[in-house]
């Protein structure tokens, strides 16, 4: 890296005409330098197209996901929710398993160790060779989108060619617990202590400090079963959903039946603002938090296949998007729901856009609080979020969430063509944290519309212009 930014400020001193022969090296000190382009910068768009190294998608899948302790996946294994989605993206790529560098899953409730081996072992029920690695990563929520920014970071880094990002939760098998006893010493603290809030708390502290009502809330809710409903009724979500051949048992008798899911089962098509009103609060005796108006307790899984532009050209895979920027915050941990609002423009401004540039957006419904505050906050167009429904109604399988919303938000930008360029994932996190990262339809490879056009020329030579 050292010899190439020589070369670079060899160049760019020809390119200075100011300069003169005689001046030296030490008083070398240009407008122009030698330096790592800005992501969305148009020379930096330019040049990775040019050169086939920037980090694409060429296959998203998931599973459906399904209500834990009585949906479809109650009795199903977790190595068996990622394994089908792992298999998908060799099977549909005709990928030789054995030159993927890695495979990173996020997830967030079940042990370290044992999930870790239960993705192993999944990677090994899919077809994937023993070379051919496996770990873990758990950012809560956000855990599935981490994942597929670390396999993306660890391409660009040069570790690898290839990679799968994937997320995997069974709240069945793993529900929300507190394992061991807590340190007292966070009763000093109270940030520390608001790590602790249930989740509820938090949201019930968002709609309290910032005034959405609890008719907004349920109104956000029945909008996402709506959209949720009427993109399951036209089949949008055939093409991301990969079937799962498993059982159900029957609690009374032990029977077991075979069935194959393929249909996200939390989705109420017939949710309106006057049922849910009639539900009580959850978290706070005179609150506004409900179990309508919150993301649904899910299994799921997903998988995401990246790998260089070139890699990906030499074999003729398509192009499903791009991947640019990923920004992780911190926020305050009493009210971490607006952690979309902190993450979101941060991550749209280190891929050089504008929130106006983004075609749309994938906020995780943690809380309809949340997502109605970060929503006003950042002034957003309607239109553009959630376009099929979000987690109050498709449901939230913790580590599965950011690897389905990869899926989701692609093939939808895909199936709406030139209209639809960029977009935006993102989610609050527990203990006070915030996720976004940006997304680029994959057949874009003109200028970027919005590039920093350089007003003056004077350090360059005519020639150069």
């Amino acid at each position: 890296m050292e010899k190439a930014i020589n070369r670079q400020q060899i160049l760019l001193q020809h390119l200075n005409p100011s300069l003169s022969s005689s001046s030296s090296e030490q008083n070398y000190n240009p407008a122009l330098s030698a330096s790592a382009c800005l992501a969305g910068d148009s020379a930096a768009y330019q040049r990775t197209n040019l050169f086939g190294d920037d980090v694409v998608i060429v296959a998203a899948y998931r599973t459906a996901l399904c209500k834990s302790k009585r949906g479809g996946f109650k009795d199903t294994y977790p190595d068996d929710l990622l394994a089908p989605v792992l298999r998908a993206l060799i099977e549909k790529t005709n990928l030789n398993p054995s030159e993927v560098g890695d495979i990173v899953v996020g997830t967030v409730l079940a042990p370290g160790s044992q999930r870790a081996s239960e993705c192993r072992m999944a990677a090994f029920y899919a077809g994937f060779p023993e070379t051919v690695p496996v770990r873990t990563v758990n950012r809560q929520c956000s855990s599935g989108l981490q994942a597929v920014a670390d396999v993306a970071a660890a391409i660009k880094a040069g570790f690898y060619d290839i990679g799968i990002g994937a997320g995997l939760e069974s709240m069945t098998t793993n529900p929300m617990a507190w394992d061991g006893s807590v340190n007292p010493r966070v009763k000093q603290m109270e940030q520390a202590q608001n790590c602790l809030l249930p989740m509820g708390v938090t949201s019930e502290n968002v709609a309290h400090r910032f005034g959405v009502t609890r008719q907004e809330q349920d109104q956000a809710a029945v909008e996402s079963h709506r959209k949720a409903a009427a993109a399951t009724a036209s089949g949008k979500f055939k093409d991301e959903i990969i079937p799962v051949n498993t059982k159900i048992v029957d609690p009374k008798t032990g029977d077991e039946k075979p069935v194959t899911v393929s249909v996200d089962d939390g989705i109420r098509p017939n949710a309106s603002v006057s049922d849910l009103a009639k539900l009580k609060p959850v978290f706070k005796k005179d609150g506004t938090t409900t179990a309508g108006n919150s993301s649904q307790v899910s299994d799921g899984a997903g998988a995401v296949l990246l790998m260089k532009r070139s890699v990906a050209m030499q074999k003729g895979l398509p192009i499903l998007g791009v991947f640019r920027t990923f920004s992780a915050v911190g926020v305050d941990p009493a009210i971490m729901g607006i952690g979309p609002a902190v993450a979101i423009p941060a991550a749209v401004k280190a891929a050089g856009l504008k929130l106006d540039d983004i075609d749309l957006f994938e906020i995780n419904e943690a809380f309809a609080s949340q997502f109605v505050y970060c929503r006003k906050k950042l002034e957003l167009d309607p239109s553009k979020i959630n376009v099929n429904g979000g987690a109050m109604a498709i449901g939230h399988p913790l580590g599965a969430t950011g690897a389905r919303c990869v899926a989701t938000l692609l093939h939808e930008m895909n199936k709406r063509g030139k209209d639809c360029r960029f977009g935006v994932i993102s989610m609050c996190i527990g203990t006070g944290m915030g996720a976004a990262a940006v997304f680029e339809r994959g057949d874009c490879t003109d200028e970027l519309c919005n590039a920093r056009k350089i007003e003056t020329h004077n350090l360059l030579s005519k020639d150069s212009r």
